[in-house]
């Protein structure tokens, strides 16, 4: 005797018993998963509409790359920007800053740190790949950057680009202009 399973809007005919649990726990999990991430969803759009967060969140949303997670993300994870006096200290508390080795005169860079916000290195990272489809700029420098060296080494050096115009944009209070070149 043939037993269904159903899904969202399909099901699948199974013959075997255990083949039908499995398919069925399967189906329960995704939608308990889905059920979460819309939970997490409204959860988020609340947090970024109260006033401590509401501003910024604007403010970084404008910048290509920069969704709404990838934004709350940053306002959390970082809090005050301005307690990062440089580039270089904020790219170092994320983790964008590459093993240095060397001798005498010779300076070799290697891999990205281990160290740093992983999350926020990563979102960064792939907040460049769309940055780049969306702003000339980034594009121009990412194309100039892959001409040196591979692709991916070439996105970590956009990301960072991308971390600097976030500073930037918070720091000054401006909205992000697409295609400025700094």
């Amino acid at each position: 005797m043939d037993q269904v399973v159903s899904g969202m809007d399909n099901s699948i005919e199974v013959d075997q018993p255990s083949l039908k649990q499995v398919l069925s726990n399967t189906v329960e999990i995704r939608q308990l998963l889905r059920r979460q991430l819309l939970n997490l969803t409204r959860q988020l759009r609340a947090l970024s509409k109260q006033e401590r967060y509401l501003e910024n969140y604007k403010l970084l949303v404008s910048i290509p790359g920069i969704g709404p997670l990838t934004g709350m993300l940053l306002l959390t994870e970082l809090g005050d920007i301005r307690r990062f006096p440089t580039l270089d200290k904020l790219c170092s508390y994320i983790g964008l800053v590459p093993k240095m080795h060397g001798s005498a005169e010779k300076m070799v860079t290697g891999r990205l740190l281990k160290r740093g916000r992983k999350q926020l290195k990563i979102a960064l990272v792939e907040a460049s790949w769309t940055a780049i489809a969306k702003d000339p700029a980034l594009m121009s420098k990412y194309d100039e950057c892959k001409k040196r060296m591979h692709g991916n080494k070439a996105i970590i050096k956009i990301a960072r680009k991308l971390l600097s115009r976030v500073r930037y944009v918070l720091i000054n209070q401006q909205p992000y202009e697409i295609g400025v070149l700094e």
